[in-house]
């Protein structure tokens, strides 16, 4: 349009025209790109100010005991499991009094101690899921075809494969 506008001579006018209608556009329709561009700056801010909260480390006594404590269910889970088969070989009267009393827990305290233990291991995973950094390794390029050529073949729409042929 620089061109057209010298060689008019309007290149003022129109381009307050143009700026004009641009402007009354986007009083009825949001202007996309700027939309997008606000949301890509407030997603930064967010982001920044959501690393700067982490960004110092805590050492302090109750910040390591909650750490011990994030570590203790999977070991005690482990040991506790392994333990009851211990106590039904030493005692198995006592085992199976106890046994017979989580018999009588109601099935909706299992369904919620089964979400809990699912929640937390599954909430691990994802965890460690997410914070992969190891890239995962590539596919193996497919090994690449061979083509078969007979000397006989006609190649007529190629010179250099009809002089190799003849070789």
């Amino acid at each position: 349009m620089g061109v057209i506008e010298r060689v008019i001579g309007m290149g003022g006018p129109v381009s307050a025209v143009a700026n004009a209608a641009t402007n009354l556009a986007e009083v009825f329709q949001v202007n996309a790109t700027r939309r997008l561009e606000l949301e890509e700056e407030a997603y930064a801010r967010a982001i920044t100010e959501h690393g700067a909260e982490f960004a110092a480390l805590r050492d302090g006594f109750f910040d390591r005991l909650v750490n011990g404590l994030n570590r203790l269910p999977r070991p005690v889970l482990t040991l506790g499991t392994l333990s009851l088969f211990v106590y039904a070989m030493a005692d198995p009267a006592g085992f199976s009094l106890r046994m017979e009393g989580l018999g009588l827990v109601p099935e909706p305290l299992w369904w919620l101690f089964g979400a809990i233990i699912s929640f937390y291991f599954g909430a691990r995973e994802a965890h460690y899921f997410r914070s992969r950094s190891v890239p995962q390794p590539k596919a193996k390029p497919q090994e690449a075809e061979v083509a078969t050529v007979t000397a006989g073949s006609d190649f007529s729409d190629n010179a250099a494969l009809r002089d190799w042929a003849q070789q």
